[in-house]
């Protein structure tokens, strides 16, 4: 190589590969990502603090507060509010040049990290489960979730669906596992479940047309119930419960479907060949 190549490549390489001036504006949808990742962060607050002061009122013995996890899960679905509408908010103004890193990156701590920190909230702290084991849970939350994200930004399946269990999907079903069952080896298998989902490739259909009227009636009646419960938890354990299975059902009921219709396929092909 040439001194004069050398120069050329190094001059390439500092060269900006994106509109820079454009780079630093932030659009409106963007500022709805920067609201989700503050969300995420605020609930992790919330659950750190939870913690903090019961261990220094208590003397070091601590009991997981509902109410601590109630105001945790009202922020996260408020991130999740803020994450559905700044593609939309994207697609009917504008999107800045970063608009879909910010997306991801905000993900990541909200539904990544802050279920993941929950998780260790939930079963850190209690002897019928090993600590280890529970790290090993939550670990394996975060880590699904950043590869999912990493892969849905550079890889695009052909029928158009998403590849593995969408992570705001998957955060929601780590928190209804923890709000519905106490900690033990058998709950963190579910959690560990809920991971492989994520970077599983079971293709989860996009809704479309009717299934699309389903799918977010279903979601909004889900939403609704953890939203009652947190609201009002002196009204009971009810609604969470019905809440937490409708959404543990949705996501388990998903990809057996998927799996059914694909062997119907298969026969249909089968019987179409001969």
């Amino acid at each position: 190589m040439t001194a004069a190549d050398a120069g050329s490549w190094q001059a390439d390489e500092e060269e900006p590969r994106g509109p820079v001036g454009k780079a630093f504006r932030l659009s409106a949808a963007d500022s709805l990502s920067l609201g989700n990742a503050v969300c995420g962060f605020l609930a992790v607050c919330v659950l750190a603090y939870s913690a903090i002061q019961q261990l220094q009122v208590a003397g070091g013995r601590f009991t997981p507060d509902p109410s601590y996890f109630a105001t945790a899960i009202v922020l996260l679905l408020i991130g999740a509010t803020c994450d559905l509408f700044d593609g939309l908010v994207a697609r009917r103004f504008r999107a800045s040049a970063m608009g879909a890193e910010l997306d991801n990156l905000a993900d990541v701590i909200s539904f990544g990290f802050a279920p993941a920190f929950m998780v260790v909230i939930w079963g850190g702290f209690t002897a019928q489960v090993p600590f280890t084991a529970v790290l090993v849970a939550a670990a394996s939350v975060l880590v699904a979730g950043v590869v999912r994200l990493a892969r849905f930004a550079c890889v695009k399946t052909k029928s158009g669906d998403f590849m593995g269990l969408p992570i705001p999907m998957g955060a929601m079903t780590v928190i209804s596992i923890v709000l519905l069952f106490q900690p033990s080896i058998w709950t963190l298998a579910g959690i560990l479940g809920v991971a492989w989902l994520m970077v599983s490739r079971i293709e989860y259909p996009k809704p479309k047309g009717q299934l699309a009227a389903v799918v977010l009636g279903w979601i909004m009646v889900n939403v609704a119930f953890l939203t009652f419960w947190v609201a009002w938890p002196e009204g009971g354990d009810l609604p969470i419960k019905i809440g937490a299975t409708m959404q543990i059902a949705l996501v388990a009921a998903i990809p057996l479907r998927v799996m059914f219709y694909k062997r119907e396929q298969r026969r249909e092909a089968k019987r179409i060949h001969y």
